[in-house]
């Protein structure tokens, strides 16, 4: 059966991932509205899309919680991408304060702590390299090369909605994959 209109809600509450292509291939350009609405201030289109990327797992993860329709859905969905996109705007905010006043206190960093970011950066990589190759090119574009989701897309042929997609996949089946090798969350 084939998610549709009539049946996309349950499907996502019964955690089928094409339930989860439906409602980004539907919602994606409301939930990058009401996020950009919020974020675009920092100037951070990486942000954004960690944002995005964020609050369309919540929306998975919490999905058994929603109780109601398609326009109580819409309604639901705003509500989440709304109040993710604050909290990520103040923890922002706060990094900043922290990271100045941190540079005021320590200008260099110490040797342990540039060791723990190496490790952590190779632990990263042999993650991805786990990935499929396509999305391996995803992420290292993405997250170690800093292209934009739009550059991505046109480079690759897909769509924003199709690269969205990918990294969130992608980061779900990295945080197993961490999980599973019992790796440190500052890995992810």
């Amino acid at each position: 059966m084939l998610t549709n209109e009539n049946n996309f809600i349950q499907r996502l509450k019964q955690q089928k991932e094409d339930a989860l292509d439906f409602i980004v291939d539907r919602y994606l350009p409301l939930i990058r509205g009401v996020t950009y609405k919020v974020l675009s201030p920092l100037e951070d289109d990486g942000l954004i899309d960690e944002c995005i990327n964020d609050i369309l797992l919540s929306i998975w993860n919490n999905s058994k919680k929603f109780h109601g329709g398609s326009i109580d859905f819409k309604k639901w969905i705003c509500a989440i991408a709304k109040y993710k996109s604050i909290d990520y705007y103040r923890k922002s905010n706060k990094k900043v304060e922290i990271i100045k006043d941190v540079i005021d206190l320590n200008h260099e960093k110490s040797a342990e702590d540039e060791l723990i970011i190496m490790e952590e950066k190779t632990e990263l990589i042999k993650l991805i390299n786990l990935l499929e190759p396509m999305d391996r090119d995803i992420f290292m574009m993405k997250f170690f090369l800093g292209i934009k989701t739009e550059d991505i897309s046109l480079k690759l042929g897909l769509t924003n909605a199709s690269i969205d997609n990918r990294i969130y996949r992608g980061k779900k089946k990295l945080y197993n994959k961490a999980k599973k090798h019992g790796l440190r969350g500052g890995v992810l």
